[in-house]
């Protein structure tokens, strides 16, 4: 069908399209959050980047772990964004609040309100100050390759307000996860 078959009307007449304008452009409702929703998709932000436990090392049954995530602003943040629709600007700002660390091995969760403690060889075998986990078994009988099968859950807290239009202010939070894999062993005591 052509369009001049489509713009026909009843007995073959022309059908005139008919134009509209207005002095004022429709208004349009805009919701802040939903804009700062779109602003957080922008940051392209990501589960943990976690540093330790390490996939290729190896851990001992007893002795303590110290968990840590290396930070950037995509991993940790802080991160901002803006995002505009009709006249409205909302800028908005991520920061992890927590991590929960699912260790894999059947334990209560690890909850830690920071990134975690870097470890050095200088505290020995002291347990980490603010995030850290100490395994009562060995991996061996797991059945993924001997290994404990975690995952770190960073919570997101994402502040936003309006910076151009109606003045607004709101938080919502986001979540993000990462796996990772723990070989955990028992040492052996020969006499």
């Amino acid at each position: 069908m052509c369009l001049g078959d489509a713009l026909a009307g009843a007995g073959g007449a022309q059908v005139v399209p008919q134009v509209f304008w207005a002095a004022e452009a429709p208004k349009v409702d805009v919701d802040p959050e939903q804009l700062a929703r779109a602003a957080v998709d922008k940051m392209l932000l990501t589960g943990p980047d976690i540093a330790s436990p390490r996939a290729s090392g190896r851990y001992v049954v007893g002795m303590p772990m110290w968990l840590w995530v290396t930070q950037s602003p995509t991993t940790y943040g802080p991160n901002s964004a803006s995002a505009s629709l009709a006249g409205v600007t909302v800028t908005a700002t991520a920061k992890v609040s927590s991590i929960s660390w699912d260790m894999g091995d059947s334990s209560a969760p690890v909850i830690c309100d920071g990134p975690g403690s870097v470890y050095t060889s200088a505290v020995g075998k002291a347990p980490s100050p603010d995030c850290g986990h100490t395994y009562a078994k060995a991996s061996a009988t797991q059945h993924k390759g001997g290994r404990f099968q975690g995952e770190a859950t960073a919570t997101w807290t994402v502040d936003w307000q309006v910076t151009a239009g109606p003045g607004e202010t709101g938080t919502f939070t986001e979540v993000r996860q990462s796996p990772f894999t723990v070989d955990v062993r028992e040492v052996q005591v020969l006499n």
